[in-house]
């Protein structure tokens, strides 16, 4: 608090810089009940539904067969194997990738009440939205495998891709979510516009469409399972940067604004 003038109190949202190693030790003091969360997140989010869990792989697979059923009517695309598991590969990586970017975008300014009454890395709640769907996505991954053997592919060595695979969107969705909930404090339009523009983003990344250079996450779950397009490792090195950039903007955005994000709730 500082005054002008006389006595004019004024309000300054400026908090403290919080240092990089000091912020990394508060997150990592933090990762049991970061843990705890993220599991209850994900059981919470289907307890109440009489098929549980089933929900967590049945929507994508649901997904997958609408759009393989109605696209093989209309367009003809070059797969390198069954165009269902092609699709459901796609919409495996993309739906994970696509809810974690949605919840961890609100997930600050969604706790606000327990943010205004005591301190820990805010940076706990995007990471608990989108470690939550860690789980949801191995099941689904292990039905993506099943749903590829039962298509004629066995599981082979290249099935293992799926462990970086899932790594890699598991990076790459926590760092953009990190980064966009700390922007969505500041401006409560970034959720509408992150909506809108997953819209959009659905139909540029090559989900249900074979395209090289686009989606690097996208490319390992098929080279894990169907074979990638020409061209992934360009796609994955992508992915990578964009992963390590958006933790560097991260970094300075939690650095400069944790403790007062508080403020602004």
């Amino acid at each position: 608090m500082t005054t002008t003038g006389r006595s004019t109190p004024i309000l300054v949202l400026d908090g403290e810089i919080t240092p990089v190693r000091v912020l990394a030790r508060d997150v990592w003091r933090s990762r049991d009940l970061l843990a705890v969360l993220a599991r209850k997140e994900f059981f919470v989010r289907y307890r109440r539904a009489s098929f549980g869990l089933v929900w967590a792989i049945g929507i994508p697979l649901v997904q997958a067969l609408v759009l393989a059923v109605v696209l093989r009517h209309f367009v003809k695309f070059q797969t390198p194997a069954s165009y269902p598991v092609f699709v459901f590969s796609g919409v495996s990586a993309w739906n994970f990738f696509s809810t974690g970017i949605s919840t961890a975008t609100s997930s600050i300014v969604d706790n606000r009440d327990i943010s205004t009454k005591i301190y820990f890395p805010r940076s706990v709640f995007p990471s608990m939205t989108v470690l939550s769907g860690l789980y949801g996505l191995a099941l689904t991954a292990v039905l993506l495998v099943i749903l590829n053997a039962a298509y004629g592919t066995p599981p082979g060595i290249d099935t293992l891709i799926l462990i970086p695979a899932i790594a890699l969107n598991l990076v790459l969705t926590l760092t953009a979510g990190l980064v966009l909930a700390a922007l969505q404090v500041y401006f409560r339009d970034v959720k509408f516009l992150v909506q809108a523009g997953l819209i959009a983003w659905f139909y540029l990344t090559p989900v249900f469409y074979p395209l090289h250079s686009v989606t690097g996450v996208v490319e390992l779950f098929r080279l894990a399972t169907v074979g990638a397009d020409p061209g992934w490792t360009v796609a994955v090195w992508w992915s990578l940067a964009w992963s390590a950039a958006l933790f560097v903007v991260a970094t300075v955005l939690y650095r400069r604004f944790d403790r007062s994000f508080a403020d602004l709730l």
